[in-house]
């Protein structure tokens, strides 16, 4: 009984229509899913974020080098970061992240030649720049007021 009731659903023209549209309705998924690129959906972190990211790390780092003390640190990006598109590879996209142009250092121990070097080697070394884009100077001891 069962299999009367199939066969005459498999040949009414309502079931013929369904599965025409949900076959067109597949096709068309699969072709528009292979023309996008779901990363430029995701959500891409600004150059404050990613300078704000970084300075946060380094200031975590530099802080644990004995003799640094109290320190700050300040870095300046060189550009905002881009996606670049790319051509004969799978990805689509290729993100670029922003370039550290330089950064500066001002800590407690920046008057100590050892401690310098040693922050040196720690902000060249984990930023992969040249120490010529790095600054280190003592702190000044005196907190000055800000007034309105």
């Amino acid at each position: 009984m069962w299999k009367k009731k199939f066969n005459q659903l498999i040949r009414s023209k309502l079931f013929l229509r369904i599965a025409v549209i949900t076959g067109v309705v597949a096709i068309a998924l699969i072709f528009i899913s292979s023309h996008l690129d779901f990363n430029l959906f995701q959500k891409q972190a600004s150059s404050d974020e990613y300078a704000e990211e970084l300075r946060t790390r380094l200031l975590d780092i530099v802080s644990e080098i004995d003799g640094v003390g109290e320190v700050r640190v300040f870095l300046t990006m060189d550009n905002s970061g881009e996606n670049v598109y790319m051509t004969n590879t799978d990805k689509k996209t290729k993100s670029i992240e922003p370039t550290v142009r330089g950064v500066v250092i001002v800590c407690d121990g920046g008057d100590d030649p050892i401690v310098v070097d040693r922050v040196m080697g720690a902000i060249t070394r984990s930023l992969s720049i040249s120490s010529d884009k790095v600054y280190i100077t003592k702190l000044d001891g005196q907190q000055s007021a800000v007034t309105e």
